[in-house]
């Protein structure tokens, strides 16, 4: 049994800036806790995993694979580096790599700083006018820029952006409406960040996670896409959570969980086997 009271102690024990909570099982809210009015608020990096769905859905309608390159999607902008082989040229980098955020950099591109002082400049173009530093697949690099190049190639081969095209096939059948969501001064959906949701919506997002897609009867995204990117695609270093490995757009955790993670505290942890 889980006992919240000592949770919330804990919380004001440790002067814990939390606001809300819930705990599902079995698809039921056995637990809540709201110190705060359960508002939307900015999810950060919770943001790259509602993005990972929107590629689901793309490959399933044959719009992409995970093979598609920036240079397939974007060959206007493609740059090359005379300096570097072929493999390394940003252009030559997968959607996987994208996605499993290996693709090559030591140094990631589009931090909140960086992207406050690239107002004026296109985003796709400065992205693939940076040189690699090491072979795709060879480092794991936690990158915002890599999910905001994933968001431009989703939103290049359907046609929508990433926030509208999942309103009708997500968002919706979930009971989210009117969805704010940043976009970059091209018009394309943040994707890494930017996703304006409250707890109790993210528990639905958790929810259909565990019920690998499966909502009200209804396959809104694939089972084995979920599958896929909750295993680690992934070696990463750190200290406990953070060193359990990547998958894509999620990160791993101890106790056979994964969860989405965002900046300052938004989680949304999944525990397949509790």
């Amino acid at each position: 049994m889980l006992n919240m009271t000592r949770f919330e102690a804990k919380i004001h024990e440790r002067g814990l800036n939390v606001f809300n909570v819930r705990v599902l099982q079995n698809g039921t809210l056995v637990e809540k806790v709201d110190l705060a009015e359960d508002i939307r608020r900015l999810q950060h990096s919770v943001s790259k995993s509602f993005t990972c769905m929107a590629v689901g859905l793309a490959i399933e309608e044959g719009k992409l694979t995970l093979n598609t390159t920036l240079k397939d999607v974007f060959p206007n902008y493609a740059f090359t580096h005379k300096e570097v082989l072929p493999s390394m040229q940003p252009g030559e980098l997968t959607l996987l790599d994208l996605l499993r955020m290996s693709t090559g950099h030591d140094s990631p591109p589009f931090w909140v700083e960086e992207r406050l002082a690239l107002k004026d400049v296109n985003w796709i173009q400065h992205y693939l006018s940076l040189p690699l530093d090491r072979p795709p697949g060879e480092q794991f690099t936690y990158s915002s820029g890599d999910t905001i190049m994933i968001s431009a190639m989703v939103q290049a081969r359907v046609g929508q952006t990433v926030k509208d095209y999942l309103v009708p096939r997500l968002f919706a059948p979930l009971g989210i409406e009117n969805v704010d969501w940043e976009t970059t001064p091209q018009g394309i959906t943040l994707g890494c960040a930017g996703l304006q949701i409250n707890t109790e919506e993210l528990s639905r997002f958790g929810q259909l996670l565990l019920q690998k897609g499966m909502w009200q009867g209804q396959q809104l995204i694939p089972a084995a896409w979920i599958d896929f990117n909750t295993q680690k695609q992934t070696e990463n270093n750190g200290a406990g959570d953070w060193g359990q490995g990547y998958g894509c757009q999620f990160w791993l955790c101890t106790h056979d969980a994964y969860r989405a993670d965002g900046a300052h505290g938004q989680f949304c942890f999944a525990y397949a086997h509790r």
